[in-house]
């Protein structure tokens, strides 16, 4: 079985593979989950990933997560092809933490427009998506004859009836000739810190702390972009050494229970981020569907903390696991 394009499957074998030393004898009587990303406090290192298109699975889309996400006191990272606009995201949910996820259009003036509205609508991060030079071979939406290029708008980039001077377009496309030289115009334009979607390896991590990123998301896209590249949590270790400690590593991907949670924050990411669990809660019940995954995991990594000694997120060390050969 290819596990790239299965991760729920790789997140079964990782199972089996990653094990919990736990620690007893110790007070647990009290257990705080809450840490900080980029210096914002959030209450339990359990966020949400950016994905796109909310709408095809809850009639409010991406109102009904941001609201989720303030409830749960939460990061929220809101897609470049989210179907509710920038403003009406921010209005549902003023209070909420919010990075924003960009795909880096081919026109620069674009760019510059959407991260200078997205920096005055009070976003705090700018995520930049780096493993889609080029759309993956997604042979499930071939099968299934899913072409959201063509068929869906997106209101991010706004509407020139209404007076926006970007174009109301279908899905844009995205700048396959960016490089790392590029890094230095993005951060020219803007205060927000730089975040990097997708590094696997421990060159390319390299070259984020030398080109002054303020974090990394270790993601495979889900496994769907490049076949056979391996699972987030695989990754992680590498680009954890590789940065040595000068920037935040978060992971995104495969996560599932609360075990998940506490092995990714052993092998050193901040916090992880959801993306299909939040789609089903969303698509189960909205804004209180999402609710009720985050509750869930929140309260089995409360559980795992508990269960292995931790009385802290500062407590969670390399310490706590151990490989086991398959």
């Amino acid at each position: 079985m290819d596990q790239s394009k299965h991760p729920s499957a790789d997140s079964l074998v990782r199972e089996h593979r990653i094990r919990l030393r736990p620690r007893y004898l110790k007070d647990v009587s009290k257990v705080d989950m809450r840490t900080t990303i980029q210096g914002e406090e959030i209450s339990t290192p359990i966020c949400i990933a950016p994905t796109g298109f909310h709408c095809l699975a809850w009639p409010d889309g991406e109102m009904s997560t941001a609201r989720a996400a303030q409830a749960a006191g939460i990061c929220y990272i809101t897609s470049t092809y989210a179907s509710c606009s920038l403003e009406d995201i921010v209005a549902t949910a003023p209070g909420g933490l919010r990075w924003f996820q960009l795909y880096v259009h081919p026109n620069r003036q674009l760019n510059k427009q959407l991260i200078q509205k997205v920096e005055s609508l009070g976003f705090k991060a700018l995520v930049i998506t780096v493993d889609v030079p080029k759309v993956g071979n997604r042979r499930h939406n071939i099968t299934n004859q899913v072409n959201l290029m063509k068929n869906l708008l997106l209101k991010d980039l706004g509407s020139p009836e209404k007076g926006n001077l970007m174009p109301y377009l279908q899905m844009s496309p995205i700048d396959s000739s960016i490089c790392w030289d590029d890094l230095s115009w993005f951060q020219s334009m803007t205060r927000l810190p730089i975040i990097l979607k997708g590094i696997l390896t421990k060159e390319d991590a390299e070259l984020a702390v030398k080109h002054n990123v303020h974090g990394i998301i270790v993601s495979n896209h889900g496994g769907r972009q490049l076949d056979e590249v391996p699972a987030s949590i695989d990754a992680l270790t590498e680009v954890v050494a590789a940065v040595k400690g000068k920037i935040e590593v978060y992971l995104d991907g495969g996560i599932r229970t609360g075990n998940d949670v506490l092995k990714a924050l052993a092998l050193g990411a901040k916090c992880v981020f959801l993306g299909r669990p939040i789609l089903w809660g969303l698509a189960y019940k909205g804004e209180h569907g999402v609710e009720e995954v985050l509750n869930i995991l929140k309260n089995e990594f409360h559980t795992s903390m508990t269960l292995t000694g931790c009385r802290s997120v500062a407590e969670i060390s390399r310490d706590l696991i151990q490989f086991s050969r398959l």
